[in-house]
């Protein structure tokens, strides 16, 4: 796999060129394998509220690229053509988010498997997809938000 800077020049490019939101919350790759993807949104005047805290739709932004991430790769590395998409999301805000926020995501092999029958089917797939955010300056692992959402993929006719 690349190395971090080069995923998060990658996801920034790619944000520039196709979904801004995700370029102005500045978002860093921390850790990227099959298994585990981890991404930090810093808190800055463009991700806080007015009570200092990380706005829930940065929050939002964040659980999307971490639960996404592992999946856009595998279609990278396979070289596959599959659209995705987050179906739903559910959300639990748990505390205030008053320091860079990670995100986390383990479910690495559920996305595997959803890739490789959604490949062999032909048809669309879906499974949950679960991340977690901490502020670990502030409150070490205890999350301050959990995400569960629906990732949906489809192969893509040749």
């Amino acid at each position: 796999m690349k190395s971090l800077w080069r995923h998060t020049l990658g996801v920034r490019g790619w944000a520039f060129r196709n979904v801004f939101l995700i370029f102005f919350t500045g978002p860093s790759i921390l850790e990227l394998t099959s298994e585990r993807c981890e991404i930090r949104i810093p808190l800055n005047w463009k991700t806080r509220n007015h009570l200092r805290s990380m706005y829930f739709g940065a929050l939002c932004i964040g659980a999307d690229i971490a639960g996404g991430l592992i999946a856009f790769e595998l279609m990278r590395s396979q070289r596959v053509r599959v659209s995705f998409v987050f179906k739903d999301l559910h959300a639990e805000f748990l505390k205030r988010a008053e320091d860079d926020v990670h995100f986390s995501c383990e479910d690495g092999k559920a996305i595997q498997e959803l890739m490789q029958r959604t490949v062999s089917t032909g048809e669309r797939q879906e499974t949950i997809v679960r991340v977690v955010a901490t502020v670990p300056k502030k409150l070490g692992e205890e999350p301050v938000a959990r995400f569960a959402l629906t990732l949906s993929l489809k192969a893509e006719r040749k």
